[in-house]
């Protein structure tokens, strides 16, 4: 199915990006602050261009859209190849981020349309999809610093295996069933209206709060665990990455034994408020843990008690907009900026008070899901169109 292989991609990316990030430092010297930048500007800028991407692709040419995406997906790619100075990296990051948008969210939205019944089970298989390629982006990457071509090396070859999934999509991606040129203003007005009068209902606001918190424990540590393990543990490179490769492997695990699990829940709320309190236990143990090994001990239970938290928010939030399966992207740039500073803030108080104390802060995202869960699914969350 392209979907998931667009996905597949999209976190080999992800997994090549955030294991190099050692590397990247020492070969541009960057501080902790310039990492935080290019961790939370590009998002920021992306959650203002993404609600149009979103709301297009309800109203008009789904299918030109993922494709002009993954065509800016690629030169991106590129981009980040030949960056030899921050501006330049930082660049590639900005154009990545909303391209990443249209090619792979409205690849999800796809997905999401072609089963409205079963949007948390497909959303388990996506996730497992997104975990093998971030399991095998550390791996490229290790095998490209082996043979000398770097991290620069990696990015070329990312490129050209998105050029091969573009020319894959535009192979079996389904026809638009709109053929107009342009948008009229009316269908993006109305699809903009749309999206506000769903952000008028409460379990949309959850759904989209407790996604951001609880990416917390899942992309947000993962983009900082190499860097903690070689600056607060005090171990090697090699070191972090195993720990980093550990970090991945319990990721793809759990989420393909996720596979199986969700298709037997009818409701999964219980299973993350206690999911969430064991992963808070279990990251203060990660941080409070002196060691290699005990914080590797810690590290995987953290990966452990956060299975399963993406695809059931995600699928939820979905679920609650029957019909609206791309504005998704428009109704998620809401908070998207807000969530997006807390990287940068991260690396702001890194370089005040030391990676270790700014690093707390993470434990907001469990803290957040055992606050903000309902004590029982409503009934209206499901199958309810928005007002208009």
């Amino acid at each position: 199915m392209p979907y998931l292989l667009i996905e597949f991609l999209d976190e080999l990316v992800f997994g090549v990006g955030e294991t190099a990030w050692p590397l990247i430092r020492d070969d541009l010297q960057l501080t902790y602050s310039q990492i935080g930048l290019a961790l939370s500007l590009p998002g920021i800028i992306a959650a203002f261009i993404e609600p149009f991407i979103g709301i297009l692709g309800d109203v008009w040419r789904r299918r030109l859209l993922i494709l002009t995406g993954g065509l800016l997906f690629t030169v991106s790619l590129l981009l980040a190849s030949a960056s030899f100075s921050f501006i330049l990296l930082l660049s590639s990051f900005i154009l990545f981020n909303p391209s990443s948008g249209a090619f792979v969210n409205l690849s999800q939205a796809n997905l999401m349309d072609s089963d409205e019944s079963r949007h948390e089970q497909n959303m388990a298989r996506w996730t497992f999809a997104g975990s093998l390629g971030v399991v095998t982006g550390p791996l490229l990457l290790g095998l490209f610093v082996h043979l000398g071509l770097g991290w620069r090396g990696t990015y070329a070859l990312l490129a050209s295996l998105s050029t091969l999934s573009l020319l894959l999509a535009i192979r079996f991606l389904p026809a638009d069933k709109k053929e107009t040129p342009f948008p009229s203003f009316k269908e993006v007005f109305d699809g903009f209206k749309a999206a506000f009068a769903a952000l008028k209902r409460k379990e949309i606001w959850r759904w989209l709060l407790l996604l951001e918190f609880a990416d917390l424990m899942l992309d947000v540590l993962f983009s900082f665990l190499a860097l903690y393990f070689v600056d607060v543990a005090g171990v090697t490179a090699a070191q972090a990455g195993i720990a980093v490769t550990v970090w991945l492997v319990m990721g793809l695990i759990t989420d393909f034994l996720f596979i199986p699990y969700v298709e037997k829940q009818r409701d999964t709320l219980q299973y993350l408020r206690r999911t969430a309190l064991l992963n808070a236990a279990a990251f203060t143990g990660f941080m409070l843990a002196p060691g290699f090994i005990p914080k590797i001990v810690c590290i995987i239970l953290v990966n452990l008690f956060n299975t399963g938290w993406y695809p059931i928010l995600q699928g939820r939030l979905y679920s609650s907009l029957p019909g609206q399966s791309a504005s998704v992207m428009a109704i998620g740039a809401v908070t998207d900026p807000l969530m997006k500073l807390l990287p940068l803030l991260i690396g702001i108080l890194a370089d005040r008070f030391g990676l270790a104390s700014a690093m707390w802060i993470l434990i907001l995202g469990p803290l957040a899901l055992l606050i903000g869960l309902p004590k029982r699914l409503q009934p209206e969350t499901f199958n309810l169109k928005p007002s208009t």
